[in-house]
């Protein structure tokens, strides 16, 4: 998913304390967001220390308090107190900075750490003197912290208010005229501060003031502001700088001891320490460029009088960024498993990086791990994108580990680094595949209904749904009749049945296509073509075939006494269904009686003479004639074959004579019969003209489609069919010249090698006429 990554810089105020629901401002309208798409665009708000001050109201896009909000909890050392808020929306995926002020109301009083203070001084203290007062403190930042002060009045002291910073003020109490112990001994003052804020908030502290008639000088500072600058992490013991002072008393009065002003808070002192003889500033605690960046130490000259005198400087320390914090690395939005068609740019995560240092120790560069399709892009302020930057493929990876680093520009740098899985999910960009596009397969004939033949198979290196194969048979038709209807296949693991019981005798081939198709949206899909071919087996006998195309076990023949040696008996002639060896016969006499005059030729079935006929040869000689073909197991028939012996010029006898008439007879009946078939039969064939016409277009693109075709193999049937059914009744008794057809068709190298698909035709002759 692209993501347009935007800096859009909004700024709203509101003041602390507000309460939940307190309208902020109209972000969706000041991003240019419409109100219907704002639930499509999910805005989200993030902020970096994960707190919820703030809501968006996803109806109407208004961004709203959802926490009450203690500025001086939020930002207690900070006069400017924003909340920076991330807005992030999806769909694209874009980013947009806010930045919440949060305003201060006056809230808080000024207050006094010590509501009495007692000072004791003496009364050679000369006007225009000035004693530091502890200072209230107010929690309110700008107009509502303390403006200023007031002391009730009186005609000795006065105060001066001092601003050394826009944070620090100091008080001090001035002497307006000489004091006069004996006139008045105590004074005892209110010290009134108040506010800027609306209303104005006050808060008071008692000033007891003891005068005292001893050491009148106090001790002085060379410098009323000493600054110094220190690098963070500094190691204990270390110097951060020296105050002096000096007493214009002599002895006791004028030595002077150092220490820090008892308005110097605990953390201070556990940062540093002054050595009382000295006036030398250690570092003895931990110094935090981050948490603090400037101290601010009230240092007192205190003499050794019977009365002590006190002076007062102010010490500012600067502490000084070091490299000290590694870059901090966050993932905010990662949007996983990323498709494998994702174009380069996709946004796939966004990355917050933040650095606590500053200036050079805080900018931070962001890399990942090499030889990844993927890189990292700069943003927003400390915002980078991991895009895709080249091609993904769920087929060669599935899951990338990208290790992301960020580092500093400090020195030495520091880093970090983070590790995040990313998933590359799968698309439908696989068609199956079957092994090759053609493949042929032979099954033998007669095989029970429902029986499995073959089973296919394709791969798709897609996953999951993907990967779910199906197959199915096209549409396609063997003369008319659709493919279906003879086969089926198993939609699931592509076993390939025969729905009927096949008859290599009426079909030898079919051809069909088989789809497989992924489950995928949108699905793909490849076709293999199945070349089938029916095996023919040995089931049928060789049967006689007559002059009358009928079978008949009896055949007699007349054969002349004056026949001469190799003269042409009659020739039997028989046909087998089956194809190849399986219908090659032979001839041969079964149980031959000793010194007949007979033979007959095993391959063309002739039956001649063989040596001269003898007056002593019996007249009739019946001869049993085997026909055999070549199939495994072998199946044959027998024939009875009747030879009656005449002399030449001999009349048929009267019983071959009646038979002849019986056989008129019955040709006399039949020709009745072939009538009412061929009525019956111009009614069905005026119907299947009507029908082949219909089909005649799409019949043609069939045969063009078979001529074309590597196997030819319905075009051998067809031609090896016509052969068998159309055999000639030669009764001229000459010999035919062809006796035995072996036919093999011969199909492409690449294919299978089929089995001969050989028949037998046979003419058969005779000398005499037929009788049964």
């Amino acid at each position: 998913m692209a993501a347009d990554l935007v800096l859009c810089q909004l700024h709203y105020m509101i003041p602390e304390e507000s309460k939940h629901g307190t309208f902020v401002g109209r972000i969706a309208q000041d991003l240019g967001l419409q109100i219907s798409d704002i639930n499509s665009r999910r805005p989200r708000i993030v902020t970096k220390d994960g707190s919820d001050y703030f809501q968006v109201n996803l109806q109407n896009g208004i961004l709203f308090v959802n926490r009450v909000i203690d500025r001086e909890e939020l930002c207690p050392e900070i006069s400017i107190c924003i909340v920076q808020l991330e807005v992030i929306l999806d769909k694209p995926v874009q980013i947009h900075h806010v930045d919440v002020e949060i305003e201060d109301i006056n809230d808080n009083y000024p207050v006094f750490p010590v509501k009495d203070s007692k000072i004791i001084l003496a009364e050679s203290r000369l006007p225009g003197s000035l004693f530091p007062l502890e200072g209230a403190v107010d929690a309110d930042v700008g107009t509502n912290s303390i403006t200023g002060y007031e002391l009730s009045p009186n005609e000795y002291f006065a105060l001066d208010v001092q601003s050394y910073t826009h944070e620090s003020k100091s008080v001090d109490l001035i002497l307006k005229k000489p004091l006069d112990r004996e006139h008045i001994s105590i004074h005892n003052l209110t010290l009134l501060a108040f506010d800027g804020g609306k209303p104005k908030l006050s808060g008071t502290a008692q000033l007891l003031i003891t005068v005292k008639d001893v050491n009148d000088n106090a001790p002085v500072f060379d410098q009323t502001i000493y600054r110094a600058s220190l690098l963070e992490n500094a190691p204990k013991e270390t110097f951060v700088i020296k105050v002096n002072a000096t007493d214009l008393d002599e002895g006791e009065n004028s030595q002077i001891i150092y220490a820090f002003n008892k308005l110097v808070s605990e953390q201070v002192r556990s940062v540093f320490d002054i050595e009382e003889s000295t006036g030398i500033i250690r570092a003895v605690g931990v110094i935090d460029f981050e948490k603090k960046n400037l101290y601010e130490i009230k240092i007192e000259a205190i003499d050794k009088g019977q009365y002590a005198m006190t002076g007062h400087c102010k010490v500012l320390v600067n502490i000084l960024d070091v490299n000290d914090n590694p870059p901090e690395l966050t993932v905010t939005s990662l949007n996983v498993p990323v498709s494998e068609d994702s174009p380069p740019g996709t946004v796939v995560a966004v990355i917050s990086v933040y650095d606590r240092d500053l200036g050079e120790n805080g900018k931070v560069n962001c890399h990942i791990s090499p030889n990844v399709p993927f890189k990292i892009t700069t943003t927003v302020k400390e915002y980078y994108s991991l895009i895709v930057n080249g091609p993904l493929d769920h087929e060669t990876t599935t899951e990338y580990s990208l290790t992301i680093t960020a580092t500093d520009e400090g020195s030495p740098s520091l880093s970090i680094t983070k590790s995040i899985q990313i998933q590359i999910s799968d698309v439908n960009d696989n068609a199956p595949l079957f092994q090759q596009t053609s493949e042929i397969i032979f099954f033998k004939e007669n095989n029970p209904p429902g029986s499995h033949i073959y089973t296919v198979s394709a791969t798709d290196s897609d996953t999951s749904q993907n990967s779910f194969i199906t197959y199915s048979l096209t549409d396609g038709s063997i003369d008319g009749i659709p493919i279906s209807s003879y086969i089926s296949i198993n939609p699931e693991n592509g076993k390939l049945f025969a729905l009927l019981s096949f008859d290599h005798e009426q079909i030898t081939y079919l051809q069909c296509q088989i789809k497989a198709t992924d489950a995928g949206l949108p699905s793909l899909s490849s076709n293999l073509n199945l070349h089938i071919f029916v095996e023919d087996i040995n089931d049928n006998s060789p049967s006689l075939l007559t002059s009358f195309s009928t079978t008949q076990s009896t055949i007699t023949e007349m054969v002349s006494r004056s026949s001469t040696e190799g003269q042409l008996v009659t020739k039997i002639k028989a046909i087998d269904p089956d194809s190849g060896y399986n219908a090659w016969i032979s001839y041969e006499f079964k149980n031959l009686p000793r010194n007949c005059p007979f033979s007959i030729r095993h391959q063309t079935g002739e039956i001649i003479v063989i040596r001269p006929i003898l007056d002593s040869d019996s007249d009739q000689h019946k001869l049993s004639i085997e026909m055999k073909d070549h199939g495994d197991p072998q199946m044959s028939v027998t024939v009875t074959l009747l030879i009656l012996l005449v002399e030449p010029g001999q009349k048929l006898p009267m019983e071959k004579k009646n038979h002849k008439r019986k056989d008129d007879n019955v040709l006399d009946a039949n020709v009745y019969l072939i009538i009412s078939i061929c009525l019956i039969s111009s009614v069905f064939l005026i119907t299947l003209i009507v029908y082949t016409v219909l089909k005649w277009q799409k019949y043609n693109q069939e045969i063009n489609a078979l001529r074309q075709n590597a196997f030819c193999s319905s075009i051998t049937r067809s031609w090896v069919y016509s052969q068998q059914r159309q055999y000639k009744v030669c009764v001229n008794g000459v010999p035919s010249k062809s006796d035995l057809i072996l036919f093999t068709p011969n199909y492409p190298q690449s294919a299978l090698e089929d089995t001969n698909s050989n028949t037998g035709s046979l003419e058969s002759g005779s000398a005499g006429k037929v009788r049964g």
